[in-house]
């Protein structure tokens, strides 16, 4: 009976670490622009907040092929994209895949985006101690004529 009780508190105690470490990530304002017929590729723009320091791993769909992670840097006056492996999440800064320098392109859609429909997204993320989690998300598809909004600022601009 005493190992019935240590068994179901190890179930008990690793359920509870995967639903808090799932806890410790805050995904917002995940949207696409909605895609032409025969276009094979769409970026996804959205802002994942970490409580402790992670790291963004890999990313999946059932709507694309691939979904790959880039990184954007302007070298010599040419804008250069890069592919990268992992994207790291400062803890409890807002990292905005989009503005950062980082995207998301999903690769080999499958079919074109409409706008108003929601397309899933399964991100791994890797917490402090190597512990993996997955984040399921649904991204909004906004009209293609959507213009993305300007960036977000904790500072006031001053007008003279």
């Amino acid at each position: 009976m005493r190992k019935f009780y240590r068994l179901s508190g190890l179930v008990i105690a690793l359920c509870w670490n995967a639903s808090a470490g799932a806890g410790d990530i805050q995904i917002e304002a995940a949207w696409a622009r909605a895609t032409a017929p025969g276009q094979g590729a769409a970026s996804v723009d959205l802002t994942i907040t970490s409580k402790q320091a992670a790291t963004l791993t890999g990313v999946a769909s059932n709507v694309a092929q691939s979904v790959e992670m880039h990184s954007m840097t302007y070298q010599d006056g040419v804008m250069k994209m890069r592919r990268v492996k992992a994207i790291a999440l400062p803890a409890g800064k807002a990292m905005n895949l989009g503005e950062s320098g980082y995207h998301l392109m999903l690769v080999g859609l499958k079919a074109p985006f409409a706008a108003g429909e929601s397309i899933p997204l399964t991100l791994a993320i890797k917490l402090p101690g190597k512990r993996m989690v997955q984040v399921e998300i649904k991204v909004e598809v906004k009209p293609l004529t959507t213009i993305k909004p300007a960036a977000r600022t904790d500072e006031h601009e001053h007008q003279h």
